[in-house]
């Protein structure tokens, strides 16, 4: 049974990125969240809070991965995490959904999930200067915030809003037209039509 998200923590990722898309998978209350470390030793995220892994990498159940989310950081564009790398590339191979967003993406590059499938970043040829290897630059959609093709989710480091909606529309979280609205709501401030109504009949 596919019933866990995996969040990749390392010390400076980034936490705000994929924080709403965290809120919303724990909301409906079916999805166990779980922070992975390179080790069981806590980090300090970018904006310094201090995050103790409940699992390391090689205790990932690839069977029960619902999902494995990949947050920035300058692990990456260092080209350190090659363990990390090899994860992401097994949890993809058993069949579950990967997402990363910012700097994130050049890990999935380095697992080489990005040279057949739809995918963005955080801009034309970052993803090129990082990845010597990268072969999938034909694929790559500049028109976009995030995206998902083939098992894949990648965001540039501006769509945190986007990437959440590509993560809850993966986890098929919510109706398709209640996912629209969550996307008016949090991306342009747009209330729902009944909280609009409440707010006319309050006043």
């Amino acid at each position: 049974m596919r019933d866990t998200v995996y969040f990749l923590v390392f010390e400076g990722f980034a936490d705000w990125q994929a924080a709403l898309a965290l809120c919303e998978i724990r909301r409906p209350g079916d999805w166990r969240v779980q922070a992975v470390g390179f080790s069981p030793a806590a980090v300090m995220s970018m904006g310094g809070l201090t995050v103790s892994p409940d699992l390391t990498l090689a205790q990932i159940d690839t069977q029960h991965a619902a999902l494995l989310v990949v947050p920035g950081g300058h692990l990456w564009q260092r080209g350190d995490g090659a363990e990390a790398v090899a994860w992401i590339g097994r949890v993809h191979e058993g069949g579950a959904p990967v997402a990363a967003i910012d700097s994130g993406v050049l890990a999935l590059a380095r697992a080489g999930l990005l040279d057949h499938c739809r995918h963005t970043g955080n801009w034309p040829g970052h993803i090129d200067a990082h990845v010597p290897a990268y072969a999938g630059a034909a694929q790559y959609d500049a028109g976009v915030l995030a995206v998902s093709d083939g098992g894949v989710i990648t965001a540039s480091h501006l769509g945190s809003v986007e990437f959440a909606r590509e993560v809850i529309r993966t986890l098929d979280l919510y109706s398709a037209s209640d996912r629209e609205l969550w996307y008016r709501l949090f991306k342009h401030a747009q209330m729902p039509p009944w909280c609009v109504g409440d707010a006319a009949a309050a006043a």
